[in-house]
This record gives structure tokens, sequence and C-alpha cells, in this order.
């Protein structure tokens, strides 16, 4: 039986995948990721957590379980803040031989 070549992927599994929006949604994860890592550090419950950011508690489950399509970035970026995080962003140039992106590093 014929062997398949491999093809290479990126680094980013949700555009090998084929989502049309795997930056955005990878940003999200990475954003939603923080989210959680404070989230568990202060052993905060869910409810707990809908109060401190002012989002309801499905949508901080929904974060929780990085279920974040119906979630915008300015949300997440926001319950970062509230949660005593400086969120910065840069906006640059794209090289000529590379294509414009999102990145986040989180």
């Amino acid at each position: 039986m014929p062997r398949k070549a491999l093809s290479r992927g990126t680094e980013n599994v949700l555009i090998d995948l084929g989502f049309p929006d795997a930056e955005e949604l990878t940003a999200k994860v990475l954003l939603a990721k923080k989210i959680n890592g404070i989230l568990a550090h202060r052993g905060l419950t869910q409810s707990e957590a809908a109060k401190l950011l002012g989002i309801p508690q499905p949508k901080i489950s929904a974060i929780r379980n990085y279920k974040i399509r119906g979630i915008s970035l300015e949300r997440l970026l926001q319950a970062l803040t509230a949660l005593g995080q400086h969120v910065q962003i840069n906006v640059t140039p794209s090289r000529h031989k590379q294509s414009a992106k999102i990145a986040v590093a989180a």
C-alpha cells in the first residue's frame, strides 16, 4: 500500500484544520487561558468571577470551557483588566513577504 506524502503544517492547528477565523480563535483561546489561570489561582467560583468581571455566569462557564465563539475579544480584554492585568495592543506593518496576522502573547 503506497504511503501518503506528509504535508508540513503551520504552527497553528486551527489554520491547518481550515478554520477561516483561526487567528482570532487562537487569540481568544490565549486570552481565555490567561483568564482561567488567574481565576484558578484566586480560587474564584464562576459566580464570584461573574460578579467581579461583570459578565453573566454562563459566559464565565463558556470561557472556563474554552467555548469562545460567542465571546468577543473586547470582552476578554475587559475581563483581564478587571482582573488587574495590563493589556497592551501593538500594531505594526506587515513585512513584505509575510501576510498580515493577529498574534497574542499572554
